[in-house]
Parts: structure tokens; C-alpha cells; sequence
């Protein structure tokens, strides 16, 4: 027997380390590690231990006996990855950093609490001598874990349990409700801390670039997702669910957990975290069909396997594949994953679909052309080529999900073809003179652009860390001493500044109101709703309340 990685895979990276027998692959000293689509036990090296198990902050991993039945494909998706990656000869064992020692005190801001700025929170944390505040506009931390993740996805999201244990350092403190421009400058932040590092992410949507883009009804991920998960800046929007077909322009995981969310029941969802008001839009849904546009093939489609493979537990819904070249004949020149992905879709296809049943079809080498609106300037009509012969698709809802990049901060250097901050291992380079900037950082996807799950901000954002702890240990950065006065500035700039206590008082608000629902949490979509859970008055002064040991509740 062996265990097995499975469908909620983050690709954190803690089992790794955890292996005595190095039979987790790619490491994250391999290449392969940015890129993967999640990790893989080496059933003829792995020796049953467990040790793995409880590292894994996701329940990903199983002993191969107690899969499900929609489960074993992950059998053949594990081995697969050895079909290609010999484990005898050249595959990396990880070696943990050490790092050189911090003598003097230094204070780390950290401007974005999702993954990315948790992660290097973590990892700067591991030295005694260092304090960090985390910084974000909203008043709830987490990131895309709270907004981004799919409401189905509730493995995924244990993953921020894990790296909220951040916060029970005495070293560590929040400071949500705090954003940067308008409440706090980064010159100000730069004065205050011996280091600042930018884990903001990168949400703008990339634009498709063709005529009738912006008609009514054309809409990014990112709106319908925040929307879904019931972000502040999206909870009051609405959505034309209508029609009976939806067209999702992309075909990433991103599209997939759109495509799910409009397909599944209702009743199913209802025993999730989405927020209220979409639950209650989707229950009076008129969509039956979703059809995912893919400008390549199969072989090329960025969803991941373990994202495809999770569409066979979706009840009452048939997965059809409507590709007039199914990549067939590149199986023979595929690694043997990327095969097993085109295996699927084609097992899929093959599968007899239900008059009864919604639809998620899969439409590959498809580029859409054109958007054409009807004559109150909604979205109609869609003119697309298959395959290099034109066509047509109906629908009242285009949801285009390619991409996203990040956006200028005022303070940091910004690539524009990249919609990155330029960057040598975390460190702000500036583009004139390639020279690094001392105290400025980034980490996430504004540090690498937008790929890579949430598991991969942990290496991104230790790699950071790393580069500021090392800068720290030969003296680049400054010393302080004294904690730095952020939140008395940022109040009398308009903010309500959420602690570590005020933000317990919202999760735990929210808790109560799903256990009495029956669902993991209710959660709160409007800011005053979200400050006055939180004890707070806007512009409230937070003196007194925010040095490092006030951080917790008391009991």
C-alpha cells in the first residue's frame, strides 16, 4: 500500500520536507516545483509511513485503500508523473534553509494578508529578533482564501487555519482596514519599519481586446467570484442568470470553479460559506448550459488534472467535450500527466449524456471575435471561429477568465508588459539602474505574475523573507527598536484600523451564525456589518489597543 495525493492538493510543499524516503516530487529545489499542477507520491518508493499526513494542510493526502471511487484516477495520476521523472537519477531531495542569524531588532511590514504575505510573515517570524505587522485594506485577512477559493472548495481553505497560525506570535501583529495611498503612504511605511514587503497580488483582469468587450453583461472572474464569495466590493452587484447559456471565455481552474458554482444545486452549495445573496440568485438561476471557450487543445488547457478529475463528482451534470480536434494524435509526444488529462476529457466524451442533466461543455480551439449586444446594449450574440471556421453562440452572460495582472503602487518601479514589480529573488530592483532598492520587496504574484496556486506562495513568499532576513544579518537593513505608530496616522486618514482581537471577533460572528445554519460560516458582505462585528466604530481610535501583546483576546 501506498498513499496517494488527491484532488484538494495546494502544492504547500510541507510533506515534502516531512518524507524520509524523498518519494514527494518536485521538490522545491527542482525546476519543475513553480509549474506544477500539485504533487506526487512515487508508489514504488513510498513506504506507508504517514509522516507526510499531518503536513498537509488540506487533507489531501490518503492511503491508497481508502480512496473513493471518483478517487482512484488519482492512482494513475501519481504514478504517472515517475513514467517521466526517474527518482533514481537526478531528482532533488529538499534541503531546508538556514538562515544566517539576526543580531539586531528589526520590524517587517507586510502590505496583503492572503498567502503570500502570510507565508513570509511565517518564515520571517522563525527569527526571534524580527516583528512584523500585516497590512490590508479590507477588515478580514486571508486574501483570495476568503474571496478567491471556490465555496465547494473547503479543503482548499483549511489551508488558511494553517497559515493564520501566523498570528499567535507574540512578534506579530494586523493591521486590517489599512490601505495604502489613501490611508498610509509607502514613503510613510518605508520611514517607519526596516523593511517593507508587497504580497498585494495581481487582480486586474487581462482585457480580450475585441469589439463589444464592454457591453453590458461581460463581465471578468474576478467580479463573479468576489461576488460569489461575498467580497465588500462586489456584494451589491447583480448578474443577469436568466438565460439558459453562460459562456466562460478561458479555460483555466479559475473558469472551471465558475462553470461548477453556475451548475451546481443550490442545496449543495447552501452547505458552504458562498455568500447569501449569491446563493439566493442561483436558486433562481435559469441556466442549464455553460460552455468553456479554449482558444488550444486539450493538451494545452491550464486547468489542472486534479480540477478536471473533480468534475465527475458533480451530480447532474454531464461534462461534454464538443472538440473537432481532440488532440488524439499528440498523446504519443504528451508527458504522461498531461496525457492523462486528455485521457479524461476524452472518458468524459464518452460518457452518454442525460436530456434531463445541465451541461458543462467543453468548446477547444475556439477563439471568440466579436461581442454583439442587443438594443438595450447587452451582451447577445458572440462570433467566434472553430477551428478556423466561423461561428455563432447565444448567450445572456459572458464571464471571461484569462488572466489577470497586477497594478502600479505608487512608490514601486512597475513593469507593464509584466504587470509586475521588477525583482531579483523578492528584492525591488530598480529598472533604470538594475540596482536593488534596500528595505522594498515583493512576494506573490505581483513578485511572478499571476500563476501558481496558493501552495505556491509559500516558497515564493519564504524566498522573500529569506532575502530580507539575509539583507538584515549584514547589516542592510535598519534596526528599530520601537514599534512603529502606523495606525494613529492611518485613523486620522479615514481608517478603521481591525486588530488581531477585532478580527477574531468577526470570525467568530460569523462561525456562530453558520453553526446555526449549518454551514461552516455565514459571512459578513458589508464593511459597516463587517466593522461593527469587529467592535469598531469607523475611524475609531485604535491607541492602546494595538501593540504586539494586545494582539489576542484575553480570557
Amino acid at each position: 500500500m501506498s498513499h496517494v495525493i488527491t484532488q484538494p492538493c495546494c502544492n504547500d510543499g510541507g510533506c515534502v520536507a516531512a518524507c524520509p524516503v524523498n518519494c514527494i516530487h518536485p521538490t522545491p529545489d527542482e525546476p519543475g516545483f513553480a509549474t506544477a499542477e500539485m504533487l506526487y507520491v512515487d508508489p514504488d518508493t513510498c513506504i506507508d509511513c504517514g509522516a507526510c499526513v499531518p503536513e498537509c494542510p488540506v487533507d489531501a493526502i490518503v492511503p491508497d485503500d481508502a480512496l473513493t471511487v471518483t478517487e482512484t484516477v488519482f492512482l494513475d495520476i501519481n504514478a504517472a508523473y515517475y513514467r517521466d521523472h526517474d527518482v533514481r537519477d537526478g531528482l532533488v531531495p529538499f534541503r531546508p534553509y538556514r538562515p544566517a542569524g539576526v543580531s539586531a531588532p528589526i520590524r517587517v511590514a507586510v502590505v496583503g494578508s492572503g498567502p503570500a504575505g502570510l507565508y513570509t510573515a511565517k518564515e520571517l517570524l522563525t527569527e526571534s529578533n524580527v516583528h512584523v505587522d500585516v497590512l490590508d485594506r479590507l477588515p478580514t485577512p486571508l486574501g483570495l482564501i476568503r474571496s478567491g477559493v471556490a465555496p465547494d472548495h473547503g479543503a482548499t481553505k483549511r489551508v488558511g487555519e494553517t497559515l493564520e497560525e501566523v498570528a499567535a506570535s507574540p512578534r506579530f501583529r494586523y493591521l486590517l482596514g489599512v490601505e495604502v495611498g489613501p490611508h498610509v503612504t509607502a514613503a510613510a511605511l518605508a520611514d517607519a519599519y526596516s523593511a517593507v514587503v508587497y504580497a498585494h497580488g495581481a487582480s486586474a483582469p487581462k482585457s480580450l481586446g475585441i469589439e463589444g468587450e464592454a457591453l453590458a453583461g461581460s463581465i471578468s472572474s474576478t467580479e463573479f467570484v468576489a461576488w460569489y464569495n461575498g467580497h465588500p466590493d462586489y456584494a451589491h452587484r447583480r448578474f443577469d442568470l436568466s438565460g439558459e447559456r453562460v459562456v466562460v471565455v478561458g479555460n483555466g481552474n479559475v473558469a472551471l470553479d465558475v462553470a461548477r458554482i453556475l451548475l451546481s444545486d443550490p442545496d449543495v452549495l447552501a452547505r458552504t460559506d458562498i455568500a447569501d445573496h449569491a446563493l439566493e440568485a442561483l436558486r433562481e438561476r435559469s441556466v442549464r448550459e455553460v460552455v468553456l471557450l479554449g482558444r488550444r487543445g486539450p493538451a494545452d488547457a491550464a486547468f489542472t488534472i486534479g480540477e478536471l478529475a473533480g468534475l465527475a463528482d458533480l451530480s447532474g451534470v454531464d461534462v461534454v467535450v464538443d472538440d473537432p480536434a481532440p488532440d488524439s494524435d499528440r498523446l504519443g509526444s504528451l508527458d504522461d500527466v498531461t496525457a492523462a488529462k486528455v485521457e479524461l476529457l476524452h472518458d468524459f466524451a464518452a460518457r452518454t449524456a442525460r436530456p434531463e442533466n445541465r451541461r458543462l461543455v467543453f468548446r477547444f480551439h475556439t477563439r471568440i471575435t466579436e461581442m454583439l449586444g442587443d438594443d438595450r446594449g447587452r451582451v447577445r450574440t458572440l462570433r467566434v471561429t472553430v477551428g478556423g471556421a466561423p461561428d455563432e453562440l447565444d448567450t445572456s452572460l459572458v464571464v471571461r477568465s484569462i488572466g489577470y495582472a497586477g497594478e502600479p503602487l505608487d512608490g514601486l518601479p512597475f513593469d507593464d508588459a509584466g504587470g509586475t514589480v521588477p525583482n531579483r529573488e523578492g528584492r525591488v530592483v530598480d529598472p533604470a539602474t538594475g540596482e536593488v532598492i534596500p528595505g522594498k520587496y515583493v512576494a506573490g504574484w505581483i513578485k511572478r505574475g499571476s500563476r501558481g496556486g496558493i501552495g505556491a506562495n509559500r516558497r515564493c513568499g519564504e524566498e522573500t523573507a529569506r532575502a530580507v532576513l539575509d539583507d538584515a544579518a549584514v547589516g542592510v537593513l535598519a534596526p528599530r527598536a520601537t514599534d512603529p505608530d502606523i495606525a494613529t496616522d492611518a485613523v486620522r486618514r479615514g481608517a478603521t484600523v481591525v486588530d488581531g482581537a477585532a478580527w477574531k471577533r468577526i470570525d467568530a460572528a460569523e462561525r456562530a451564525a453558520g453553526r446555526r445554519a449549518g454551514r461552516p460560516r455565514v459571512k459578513l458582505t458589508d464593511l459597516d456589518a463587517l466593522i461593527g462585528a469587529a467592535g469598531r466604530s469607523p475611524g475609531g481610535d485604535p491607541v492602546g489597543a494595538l501593540s504586539y501583546p494586545d494582539n489576542k483576546e484575553r480570557t
